[in-house]
């Protein structure tokens, strides 16, 4: 009798190494490749197991930098990138590019489930060097780098008129060619430093960037026309900025007017808990005048002084890192792409991953159209190359080859189409609140009012305000304004996962699509205290979710089939929508239901089958059911949970 032979991956896995490991320790302990192909027997095995003991202690024990990659830490395990990528998708939640950094708390559990444990590499200490004449100090690391500035306020405030006299005035080799290109962004000298100011339209363009994730805004300047005051617009900036935690500089424009009265714009401003300096609180306003360019040097230097007391820094030797300010498609040039520098430097020539597209940079320009080499960080650059349009909003990152890549981007590409990619985040639901307060998922409930009147939202406000809430949590409403339900709303309770309520108002058709994919939770009201009983409902737990039945398919029943061993089977005809195994079923008689269950099996030439579409022919049993006739109808449908 032959004695059984232990395979090499076998033994692997007893030993929990990978088989090309366990080959070199064979090799070490004499054991030849060719006996190791055909497999050893048990007492070569056992011996083997014995020996490689102490080896294979050390090699459960990864010795990993601090900083690693995805890619790193996969080659360390000897496994591929793709399989720790989808195993920390799968098993921790998280979406990782090969090249993204994997913090340590993620590697150690990684590490962890493929039974490996993790020494971290003590940072070497450089002996200190002889003492050497003075050179000049070389910088390294962090450094100041200029302050992002977007520009937010009411329509017809001002904004564009003061972004253009400042562009006008302070913007740096405006000589270039006596144009200064529109890239979306661009940099003004202020006392020989720099301030990078986005020329993006408004809030709705920073909130669509929050959305996807993206945070490049250091400061917000809102402009208040002096003769208007605060506006609907006005304070929805306010809320997008206050939200995105973002310290904002008031600009009092038109000051040149002769119905101008800043005083009763600061007073307006400390309804929203804005207090002006000259009154005791911390929100700078300068009066301004785009016009004529008065107070436009002191906002420029108030923009300058809130970024000194944020100590705003980068490393231009760090891995790059941008994000898409703008994008679009130019007949002559192709797609260009407007992006920030972040972290590091970005050079032409280089391998950018931005988002969904990749390309090779083959020329970059700066905001006065001169073409540059290089951009350090807070510097919007325009470069040619990429091989498609990106989004705004994406984020940009360096890769050393072009395979590498068009990897990554087929990666992302087929990720999106599997479906435990496209579940999307996690947001707060009502119906779900009360448990997710439980499980500590959520602390604060922030809530968007759209309604008809301002007498509706002021009320509607005050009363959310006095419902009781459980302890630790709060309700904030982070927008509260009149009108339709728009996709500027959906976007901002993306940004801010917050809910969406309306009173006496529509939901546009964008946003009703948008709200849907993003599973933002949008509920409408006629009636006040409707509105108010399902907040209370949903802060105490009581909300429940509604469903509805909705018909997925309808077969006739034309043959039955009696097989061996007992089995009774319905042969078919689709006549409507599509079956689908294991969905609940009804089966219909002369208009009366005789059984329900669920669709047991589904075949169609001999061929198992997950679902059957009208107009095919399929076999059918019904889980618990043998009693078919001719002429009976089977009705599969499912359960869905109801969108407010």
């Amino acid at each position: 009798m032959a004695k059984t032979k232990i395979t090499i991956r076998d033994l692997a896995a007893e030993l929990g190494v990978s088989a090309g490991r366990l080959k070199e320790i064979l090799t070490e302990l004499g054991v030849s490749e060719d006996e190791a192909r055909q497999g050893l027997d048990e007492e070569t095995a056992q011996v083997v197991k014995e020996m490689a003991q102490e080896l294979v202690g050390d090699l459960k024990t990864l010795v990993l930098p601090r900083e690693l990659t995805v890619r790193d830490l996969a080659e360390a395990m000897e496994r591929s990138p793709t399989e720790i990528q989808k195993h920390i998708m799968t098993k921790h939640g998280k979406l990782l590019t090969p090249v993204q950094k994997v913090d340590p708390e993620l590697a150690e559990k990684v590490a962890a489930d493929f039974g490996l444990t993790v020494q971290w590499e003590t940072p070497k200490t450089e002996p200190k060097p002889a003492a050497q004449p003075p050179t000049k100090a070389v910088v390294t690391g962090a450094q100041p780098r200029p302050p992002v500035v977007t520009i937010m306020g009411h329509v017809d405030h001002g904004k564009t008129s003061l972004l253009d006299y400042i562009r006008k005035t302070r913007v740096a080799e405006r000589e270039f060619g006596g144009i200064t290109q529109h890239i979306g962004a661009y940099q003004a000298e202020v006392n020989g430093r720099l301030i990078t100011f986005l020329d993006t339209p408004g809030h709705e363009a920073f909130t669509a960037m929050r959305a996807r994730g993206a945070q490049v805004t250091d400061i917000v300047v809102l402009v208040v026309a002096a003769d208007d005051g605060i506006m609907p617009q006005t304070v929805e900036a306010i809320n997008h900025a206050k939200n995105a935690k973002v310290p904002i500089i008031v600009a009092i424009n038109k000051i040149d007017k002769p119905e101008a009265n800043p005083d009763r714009v600061m007073q307006q401003l400390t309804q929203y808990e804005l207090i002006p300096e000259a009154w005791g609180g911390d929100t700078i306003c300068v009066p301004v005048s785009a016009i004529t360019g008065a107070g436009v040097d002191t906002l420029l230097e108030m923009i300058l002084l809130v970024a000194d007391m944020a100590e705003l820094k980068a490393d231009p030797k760090a891995e790059f890192q941008g994000t898409v300010i703008e994008a679009k498609l130019d007949k002559g040039r192709g797609p260009l792409a407007t992006i920030l520098v972040q972290q590091g430097t970005l050079k032409r020539g280089d391998i950018l991953v931005v988002g969904k597209t990749w390309g090779k940079i083959r020329a970059m320009f700066d905001h006065t159209g001169k073409q540059v080499d290089s951009a350090t960080p807070s510097t919007p650059v325009e470069v040619m190359g990429l091989n498609e349009v990106p989004v705004a909003g994406d984020r940009a990152e360096r890769v050393e080859s072009e395979a590498r890549a068009r990897q990554i981007v087929q990666e992302r590409l087929e990720a999106e189409k599997r479906p435990e990619v496209q579940r999307p985040t996690r947001r707060v639901n009502l119906a779900e609140l009360f448990k997710q307060m439980q499980a500590g998922e959520t602390k604060s409930l922030n809530i968007i009012l759209k309604a008809d009147t301002y007498g509706s939202v002021e009320a509607i406000r005050d009363a959310l305000l006095k419902l009781e809430k459980p302890e630790g949590v709060e309700l904030k409403i982070i927008n509260a304004n009149v009108g339709n339900i728009t996709e500027a709303d959906v976007d901002f309770a993306i940004a801010a996962d917050a809910v969406v309520l309306g009173f006496n108002v529509k939901v546009d058709s964008n946003a009703q699509s948008k709200a849907k994919a993003s599973r933002v939770d949008v509920r409408t009201y006629r009636i006040i205290y409707e509105l108010l009983e399902e907040m209370e409902k949903a802060l105490k737990g009581l909300l429940e979710p509604e469903f509805k039945e909705v018909t997925l398919g309808t077969a006739e029943v034309r043959a039955v089939f009696k097989l061996s061993r007992g089995i009774v089977v319905a042969g078919c005809y689709v006549l409507d929508g599509k079956i689908v195994r294991n969905a609940p079923a009804r089966l219909i008689r002369n208009g009366e239901v005789v059984h329900e269950s669920k669709i047991s099996t589904l075949r169609h030439l001999k061929e198992d089958r997950r679902e059957i579409a009208a107009g095919y022919e399929c076999g059918i049993t019904l889980e618990g059911f043998d009693d078919y006739k001719e002429g009976d109808r089977i009705e599969c449908y499912e359960i869905q949970e109801v969108e407010r």
